[in-house]
C-alpha cells in the first residue's frame, strides 16, 4: 500500500456542520476503497493566494491515508463533481510526518517547546 497526503479546499461559505459531512463523505470513500485513514485534520479558514472561483477564503481539510492507486482515482473523480470544493491535491509520500502542527498558532508551538525542555 502507498501512503498519501490529500487536502480538499471547500468554499468559504460552507458551515461547519458541512464541513463535517464532507470529512465523512471522503472518509467512507477512502474506507470502502481499501483504504486505511491515518490522520484527519481540519485545518480551517484560511486565506487563498488569488481568487478561486469568487473566493478569497477556503475551509482547507487534510487527510493522511494508506492505499492503492485505484483509490485516488475514485476520490478525485468524486471530487471533480463535488460544487461545494474549490480545489483537491493528492500527494503521495514515503512516510509520515505525524508529530509537527504546521498550521497551530505560534505561542502553542513556544508552550509545547517549553515542555519538553
Amino acid at each position: 500500500m502507498n501512503l498519501y497526503e490529500h487536502t480538499i479546499i471547500a468554499r468559504q461559505d460552507t458551515s461547519p456542520s458541512e464541513i463535517k459531512q464532507l470529512t465523512e463523505k471522503y472518509s467512507s470513500i477512502i474506507e470502502k476503497n481499501d483504504g486505511e485513514i491515518v490522520k484527519t485534520e481540519n485545518w480551517g479558514l484560511l486565506n487563498l493566494s488569488y481568487l478561486i472561483k469568487k473566493n478569497k477564503k477556503g475551509s482547507y481539510i487534510h487527510f493522511k491515508f494508506k492505499g492503492k492507486g485505484k483509490l485516488i482515482n475514485e476520490l478525485e473523480k468524486n471530487e471533480a463533481i463535488d460544487k461545494k470544493l474549490l480545489r483537491y491535491l493528492t500527494v503521495r509520500v514515503k512516510k509520515f510526518d505525524l508529530e509537527t502542527n504546521y498550521l497551530s498558532k505560534k505561542d502553542e508551538i513556544e508552550k509545547k517547546d517549553k515542555s519538553n525542555n
